[in-house]
């Protein structure tokens, strides 16, 4: 019973994690194509922020945490192939997750030269991760 509960929690914390890695490089587009308008950039800036601390983030630490529960509780798992390319797929994330902090940094500090068509094409990244995981999870093909 346990695990399941473990189960459900991880996958609210990764839905929201993913949320977060969508949506971020969304707002960078409208702050990279609006970098002209100060006010405009004002209030992405603090959406960013906002998005980053207290969504993605705590997501992220949920995810990690409940994800590493649910191995101690099964740890079968990991006899799986689709479990060790699972973990590759998440590590990859994580270090997508701490990139999009230092985007948000430089333009923080006004200083990101990256255009909205980078960002939107960064912006795929989670989603081919994620029909990745998905196929990995569901399909167990090694």
């Amino acid at each position: 019973m346990t695990f399941l509960y473990v189960k459900i929690f991880h996958i609210l914390s990764f839905v929201s994690w993913m949320a977060m890695l969508f949506y971020m490089p969304r707002l960078f587009v409208y702050h990279a194509e609006h970098i002209q308008n100060k006010g405009f950039c004002e209030v992405v800036k603090i959406q960013e922020e906002k998005l980053f601390n207290f969504i993605g983030y705590p997501a992220l630490i949920c995810t990690l945490v409940s994800g590493v529960w649910l191995l101690i509780l099964d740890p079968s798992y990991l006899k799986g192939g689709f479990m060790h390319a699972k973990i590759l797929i998440v590590a990859l994330l994580v270090l997508y997750h701490f990139s999009l902090y230092r985007y948000m940094v430089a333009f923080r500090e006004d200083r990101c030269q990256k255009s909205g068509k980078f960002f939107r094409a960064y912006n795929e990244i989670p989603t081919i991760a994620l029909i990745f995981i998905t196929i990995l999870i569901i399909l167990r093909p090694f």
